[in-house]
């Protein structure tokens, strides 16, 4: 059993996965998210520090929720974040589409795939029930 306090309210709690914070705190910060998103579809020309001062939530919270593709800024939106790669601005996520891609290129060129293995044929063993001897004394 894996006890902790909770990272929000100090609280004991068995920890199993994730971050390391109680049910309690993990549903109010599921609600605060829904929140958001409900505040973020409703203006859609708020920048960041809006959302996070209307709905009364931490800027690197809202940041953390893009990183993880959480939430999704429309393409008009003031709210971009640098790409963790080149610094390219993007909506959602850690990476851009070409970092992306770069990424998955490299990772495919990486594994080496599994080459055919001819073998040679075997020569044809002689035919026949012979008896051989190795020394012969008669």
């Amino acid at each position: 059993m894996n006890v902790r306090n909770c990272r929000k309210c100090g609280k004991l709690f068995n920890h199993i996965a994730g971050l390391p914070i109680c049910p309690a705190c993990k549903e109010a910060l599921e609600n605060k998210f829904q929140e958001v998103k409900k505040y973020i579809r409703e203006n859609r020309q708020a920048d960041i520090r809006e959302v996070a001062e209307a709905c009364e939530v931490e800027v690197s919270q809202i940041q953390q929720w893009i990183r993880e593709d959480r939430l999704e800024f429309a393409e008009d939106s003031p709210v971009k974040l640098p790409c963790e790669n080149c610094g390219e601005m993007i909506r959602s996520g850690k990476y851009c589409e070409k970092c992306k891609r770069d990424m998955a290129n490299n990772l495919s060129h990486a594994i080496e795939k599994p080459k055919l293995v001819i073998e040679p044929p075997k020569k044809a063993q002689p035919s026949g029930n012979k008896m051989r001897f190795l020394d012969r004394d008669m």
